[in-house]
This record gives C-alpha cells, structure tokens and sequence, in this order.
C-alpha cells in the first residue's frame, strides 16, 4: 500500500508542477503571455519584462510554492502512510519536471529556478538558505541570473552532502534528485550559457523593451 501512497503522491506533485503561474498569473493581471516577448520562458524573471512588479512577484511565490508545499506534505505526514526519504526525493523530482515539463501547457514550461528553490527550502529550510545566498552572492557579483541560478542549483547537492550527520542524515534518493535537479536546470539554461560565453547575456538591471 506504501508504494500506491508513494505513485500518487509523485503523480499529484508532477500535475501540481505542471501549473504555469507565469502563464495564469499574467492572465489574471491581463498582460501578455509571458512566453511571446522577451526570452519567451515562462517563468518570473521574464514576467518582470511586463514591467508589471506585482505580478512578477506572484509568479516566483507561486512556482516555489509548488516546490516546497509537496515535499514539505511527505516530509510531515508521509510516516503516517510509511512515506520516506525515497518518496520526498520522488516529488521534489516530480515537482520541478512538472514545471519544466507541464502537462497542462502542451509540456513547454519553465527553466524552473523558482521551483528548484522551493523543493530545496522543502528539504531543509537550512540547505535552501545556504543555496539562496549563493545565489544572493553570484547575482551581487556578476549581476546575471543565469549564472545565479545554475551556480546555486549545482552547489545545492555539496551542501546536502556537507551537511550529512550534523544537520541531516544524508539520503542517497535525494542526492540524486538534487543531482538531476541541477542537471535538468543546468540544460535548460543551455541558450543563456551561450549567451554568456559570447558576452550577450542581459544584466539584471539592463534596459529591456517591454511587451506591447
């Protein structure tokens, strides 16, 4: 029965990832879809291009709600139903593969930074603000958020693993899921990583045209 537990959980997680708020958000706030202008990505970062903060804002809550809120569910209540580490790590999985590949959204979705930073906040509030401030800090200095993103998620499973015995017993599913995680985000950024060995890769705080 543990392993019926487990498929539904990962199934729910994957369609619960595969919600593009940056797509339903900017319905509601009535801009336009996200993936006509600018880098075409859904996601929170190119919804700021809208020049609409709000909205922006709501979208990055959003994905990494849908990020943390499965994991954190297994992690409470998951022993009540024989749910371990091998099911969290099944749903952070789910979760950000739901995101990149959304069932909803004819499976175009999003670079999924936002998500991958609410699976690792999921896991460990203190992995995913050792991961956030090496964001913090990659962003401060080169001012890509690109590079931030691809360094904090590749960093994230050496913090998990860092941090084995003194602030987490460390499970073998989830350094695979934080492994893939990194992998899949890191492949998604293939055009950024382009962009920034050719120097054309946007600043943060660089001039943008908006969308009409």
């Amino acid at each position: 029965m543990a392993y019926a537990y487990s498929i539904g959980a990962t199934l729910l997680a994957y369609l619960l990832g595969s919600l593009s708020f940056a797509v339903i958000v900017s319905r509601l706030f009535g801009l336009s879809d996200p993936r006509s202008y600018g880098s075409k990505n859904p996601g929170a970062t190119n919804v700021l291009r809208s020049g609409n903060k709000a909205a922006a804002v709501c979208t990055l809550l959003l994905d990494g709600l849908k990020g943390w809120l499965p994991v954190v569910l297994v992690r409470w209540f998951g022993a009540d139903y024989s749910l371990g580490d091998g099911t969290v790590a099944a749903v952070a999985l789910a979760a950000f593969v739901g995101h990149l590949y959304p069932v909803f959204f004819q499976f175009k979705g999003g670079k999924g930074v936002a998500t991958a930073a609410g699976v690792v906040l999921g896991i460990s509030g203190v992995l995913g603000l050792a991961t956030l401030a090496t964001f913090g800090i990659v962003l401060f200095f080169s001012r890509f958020v690109s590079l931030a993103s691809m360094a904090a998620a590749v960093f994230a499973p050496f913090f998990y693993l860092l941090g084995d015995r003194a602030a987490w017993n460390v499970d073998k599913a989830i350094v695979l899921a934080l492994v893939a995680i990194a992998a899949l985000l890191v492949y998604r950024h293939r055009e950024n990583i382009g962009k920034l060995l050719k120097g054309t890769e946007s600043r943060l705080g660089s001039s943008r045209s908006r969308p009409k």
